[in-house]
């Protein structure tokens, strides 16, 4: 019998390309919940168009307990990813009070939902920012966390703090991957990140402004104690990232989990400059780019990349998209978003 999987968030940026990918690399049933705040229906026809496959989402706010009760009342759901979150930094930090409310009390809604309805295997959409400002380098999954610099990073410290607890209580699976920065899209060209507000991430701040929609790049910070004096991150493409997702699902079906909680990191293992980053870009598409170096932005930390050993290990997962191309998918995307008016 067909295994069914929930993807909550499944027309943001990550949900929707590993929807993707689980079309192309399973034969699990897909159901999706997303209202949309940050994200638009044209997600599923994209997936349609790319796959031929009709996605079923549920357009509820995971904060309403009831209607989300409805979602497994319809299907007999084996497996949960649970994407959905509030992500921008700024914002975290502007409005701290909607971030503790939508990122806990919908992820408490999906806990619930696994003990009421008996479903054993949750992935949790984590992240490096748990971290803080890190001593060493590289960051493995025993690095100290250190203070978080954001209410978004908060969040999901909280958030892995509730499922330590949880798990072991209500025996459900879980693994919560802490994944780098996400960059790229679908090397069909026809799905990645578009988000209702204006980006903040780097790459679609970058493809944005070379394409015309948006103002110079900012490159926040260029006195870092850095090779080029901005911040290093770890870029992961954000396929492979999906594709960490998935192996995870299936090592928790096929149980070789020892622990009832586990916490993966997802990372090429390399920091790239956000200056080299948008050097790759120039290079990668021949277009002009306009930035300027500012101040530093409040709640970045200096310099973060990961070791992945464990997630070779564990999940037999290695990174295949190289710095290059990351920007030209996210490239091709951009100016496919351009045309698709």
């Amino acid at each position: 019998m067909k295994k069914t999987i929930l993807v909550t968030g499944g027309a943001g940026y990550i949900g929707s390309i590993t929807i993707l990918e689980l079309i192309r690399n399973t034969d699990f049933e897909i159901i999706s919940v997303d209202n949309f705040l940050n994200s638009s229906s044209k997600t599923f026809q994209r997936i349609k168009k790319i796959s031929g496959k009709e996605i079923i989402n549920y357009q509820i706010d995971l904060r309403d307990l009831e209607n989300l009760k409805e979602v497994f009342e319809n299907h007999k759901i084996d497996g949960i990813i649970h994407f959905a979150a509030l992500k921008s930094v700024p914002e975290s930090v502007a409005k701290p009070h909607w971030y503790y409310d939508n990122n806990l009390n919908s992820q408490l809604n999906i806990m619930k939902c696994c003990e009421l309805y008996y479903i054993k295997n949750l992935i949790f959409s984590s992240s490096c920012s748990v971290y803080g400002e890190v001593q060493n380098l590289p960051v493995d999954e025993n690095t100290p966390l250190s203070e978080v610099k954001c209410p978004y990073a908060h969040t999901k410290k909280i958030g892995e703090e509730m499922l330590v607890f949880w798990a072991n209580q209500s025996k459900v699976n879980t693994i919560a991957l802490r994944y780098f920065n996400p960059v790229g899209a679908d090397p069909s060209g026809l799905l990645g990140e578009d988000p209702r507000n204006t980006p903040t991430n780097l790459v679609p701040v970058i493809t944005g402004s070379a394409i015309g929609n948006l103002p110079p790049v900012k490159v926040f910070g260029s006195d870092y104690p850095t090779r080029d004096g901005s911040c290093i991150r770890d870029y992961v493409h954000v396929n492979d990232i999906a594709d960490a997702h998935i192996k995870a699902l299936i090592y928790l079906f096929e149980k070789k989990n020892h622990e009832l909680f586990d916490i993966i990191n997802l990372g090429t293992g390399s920091g790239v400059t956000v200056l080299e980053m948008i050097h790759s870009f120039i290079k990668v598409t021949g277009e002009k780019l306009n930035y300027i170096l500012a101040e530093r932005r409040e709640g970045d930390v200096a310099q973060i990349y990961s070791n992945p050993q464990k997630a070779k290990d564990l999940l037999n997962w290695v990174p295949k998209y190289d710095v290059n191309q990351m920007m030209e998918t996210a490239w091709k995307w951009q100016i496919y978003l351009k045309n698709d008016l």
